[in-house]
This record gives structure tokens, C-alpha cells and sequence, in this order.
């Protein structure tokens, strides 16, 4: 590999940009047809939604970039050494490949990892017209004396697919350092929830939870995403297969474990906090806590689940949600438990981080339009006490 390549090269930065743009074309012109008579507040909607399915399947994407070890296939960015895909790099790619055939640079994984680019660079300018999108709108809505969706949810998302991109530079240039790859996808899954969160402003369809259980979801749902970093841990430091045997793991129910150089979030991939080799018992202690989590986080699942039942008897259409909560959680302990007694297959590994990004999408949409719910119980009831005081 040729030592003086540079990490930031921003030549290819325009024609990287023009493929994001021809990629993200077809969506743009496939939302206008179908929508063409539904006005600017339908063809919003309907944006909003592509773009959240298409932000999932890249999180898929960047599962398997990450799992098929091709984060490193071009060691520039945004481009190949120095080029716009991996055909103008071909020289390069070549000759790194001779000198180490198993990686981290070969032919497949540098087009992984550009495709990779090149969908994350689509998906940016879909957020980009619909930020812009969003304040025409809002103007309109203003001269029309109308209301809806604030357009600063938009501009709050493409603020966020600005930072994202800036750490999926950072995760190349930095060489992985598991803290970077961590934060990037948990920021691919907070992009999910402002677009999951968008769209529900769109369709407005409230959804009142009785009792306590506004607090009680909002409460898993903070499980999950600590669940959810625990799982980037573990990932991005390889510990996946350093407990290979369940329920216990290396046939203990409390392994030899260092949390000390495990739980270090400042080194770099494979190093301990004192910058040696990180110790086979600092990967014990990442997967087993993560492990340990998933416990409390599937009992508060399928706690939630099961009030969700209880309170659809008044409120049907929860009785769904506990349904898709259930098994969303039973996918979640079918992956990870794949992973484990399987030695982590790749199918398995993907699975496992979509039903994170499913359950972050679930849980998102149900709070969301909870809160819509109380908020329009609080407008009825400051309504009720306008009527009255006057």
C-alpha cells in the first residue's frame, strides 16, 4: 500500500457528489410521478417516507461494510486513491492486494465500501431537497395562513446527515477507532428516528397510551439505546466471538474479564488503554455485558409488550404494537443468539443490527404519535377552560 497516499483527498469530491445525485434522481422522480396530484404536503410525505426506507437499507449496508471488514477498502476519503470509484484505482487496489491478499485493501471490499459512499452520498441529497423542500412549504403554509410539519425538522436532519458524513470520514481516516465507528452508527440509527419522527408529523394519527405507559416506553426505549451502543462495542471491537457457548460463556457464568481496558473508549482497534495489545479478557467483558443488557432489555420488551396487550383491550390497535414489539424481540434474541453458537455469520450479523434499527424506528413512531396524543388532550382541555373562564 503506498505509504504517502493522503487521508483526505477532496479531488473526486465533485464526481462522488454527482454520482449521490444521479442516484438519488430516480427516487426524487419516481415520488413526483406517483404523487404528482397529491400537492406539496403529499409529495413531502411520501419523500419523508422513501427516505427513511432507503436510510434503513443503508443502515443495513453499513452493517455489512462493517462485518465484511471493508471500512478500510479505499484508504481515502471520499474517494479511491484520489479517484471517484475503484476502476480508476485499479493500479493501486492492485498492488496493496499483492502485498497483503487477505486485506485490508482488495478489489471487492474497495467497491463495498465506495457503493457504501455512494448510497450514504444519495441519501444526503434526498435529505437535502427535503430540507429545502420543507421551507417552501413553510413559506407557502405562512401566506396561506395554514399549519404543519416545522420545517426545522428537516434542517435538523440534514444538520445531522452533515455530521454523520463527517464521522464516516472519520471512521476511514482514523482507521476504525471503535469509539468513531460506534458513534457513526449510532448516529445512522438517531437518522432513522428524525425521519421516523418527521413522517409521523405528516400523518398525524395520535395514539393514546393510558396510565403510566407514556413514561414506561420511554423508558425502555433508553434501555435499547444503551443496548444498542453495548452491541456497537462489541462490534466494532470484534468481541462477538469471545464467548462462543450460551448460556454461559467460556463454560462460566462470570468469565475472566477486564473492564478496564474493554470499557477504555479513547484507543485505537485492538490496542488496551496503555496502547499495548488489548487482552482476550477485555473482549470477554464487551460481549458479556452486552449480553448481561440484553437480558434486562428483552424483560423490559416483553414487559412492554404485554401491557400494550392489557391496555388494547381498551385501545385495540395496541394490542398490535405488542405484537410487533414481541416480535421484534424475538428477532433480536434469534440473531444474537445466531451469532453466537453459529460463530457469527454474516446473514446473522445483519440481521441482528436491522432489528436494532427497527426497534429504534417502532419505538419512535409509537412515542411520537403518543405525544400527539397529549397534546391534543391538553389543547381540548385548555379549550374546555377558555369555555369556562369566559
Amino acid at each position: 500500500m503506498d505509504s504517502a497516499q493522503p487521508l483526505y483527498d477532496l479531488a473526486p469530491i465533485a464526481r462522488v457528489a454527482l454520482m449521490g445525485i444521479a442516484l438519488a434522481a430516480g427516487p426524487l422522480a419516481w415520488v413526483w410521478l406517483r404523487n404528482r396530484e397529491a400537492g406539496s404536503v403529499g409529495r413531502l410525505r411520501a419523500l419523508t417516507l422513501l427516505t427513511l426506507f432507503l436510510t434503513f437499507d443503508l443502515v443495513l449496508f453499513g452493517a455489512f461494510t462493517r462485518l465484511t471488514d471493508s471500512g478500510l477498502g479505499c484508504p481515502d476519503w471520499p474517494g479511491c486513491y484520489g479517484n471517484a470509484s475503484p476502476l480508476g484505482a485499479s493500479a493501486d487496489i492492485h498492488a496493496a492486494q499483492t502485498a497483503m491478499p487477505s486485506g485490508p485493501v482488495t478489489h471487492g471490499k474497495a467497491w463495498v465500501e465506495m457503493i457504501h459512499r455512494y448510497l450514504a452520498t444519495g441519501v444526503g441529497v434526498l435529505i437535502t431537497v427535503l430540507a429545502i423542500a420543507s421551507w417552501f412549504e413553510a413559506r407557502r403554509r405562512k401566506r396561506d395562513g395554514g399549519s404543519g410539519v416545522s420545517p426545522w425538522w428537516a434542517t435538523a436532519t440534514l444538520v445531522w446527515v452533515a455530521v454523520q458524513g463527517a464521522f464516516g470520514a472519520l471512521t476511514v481516516t482514523m482507521k476504525l477507532y471503535p469509539a468513531i465507528v460506534t458513534l457513526h452508527l449510532l448516529g445512522g440509527l438517531g437518522l432513522l428516528a428524525l425521519l421516523a419522527a418527521q413522517l409521523e408529523g405528516y400523518r398525524r394519527a395520535p395514539l393514546a397510551l393510558p396510565g403510566g405507559l407514556y413514561g414506561a416506553a420511554l423508558g425502555v426505549f433508553a434501555l435499547c439505546v444503551i443496548q444498542i451502543a453495548l452491541g456497537g462495542w462489541v462490534s466494532t471491537n470484534y468481541a462477538v466471538l469471545a464467548c462462543t457457548d450460551f448460556p454461559t460463556c467460556q463454560g462460566a457464568w462470570w468469565p475472566l474479564m477486564d473492564f478496564d481496558h474493554g470499557f477504555t473508549i479513547w484507543r485505537a482497534l485492538g490496542e488496551g488503554k496503555d496502547g499495548g495489545w488489548l487482552p482476550f479478557a477485555a473482549l470477554t467483558a464487551i460481549h458479556y455485558m452486552h449480553r448481561l443488557m440484553a437480558y434486562v432489555v428483552l424483560a423490559g420488551l416483553a414487559w412492554l409488550a404485554w401491557r400494550l396487550w392489557r391496555a388494547g383491550g381498551e385501545v385495540p390497535p395496541l394490542r398490535r404494537w405488542a405484537l410487533a414489539f414481541g416480535g421484534v424481540a424475538l428477532w433480536q434474541l434469534a440473531s444474537g443468539l445466531s451469532n453466537v453458537v453459529l460463530g457469527w455469520p454474516l446473514v446473522a450479523a445483519v440481521a441482528h443490527t436491522g432489528g436494532a434499527a427497527m426497534i429504534v424506528v417502532l419505538m419512535t413512531v409509537l412515542l411520537t404519535r403518543a405525544h400527539q396524543a397529549r397534546q391534543t388532550a391538553a389543547a381540548r382541555d385548555a379549550g374546555r377552560l377558555s369555555v369556562a373562564a369566559s
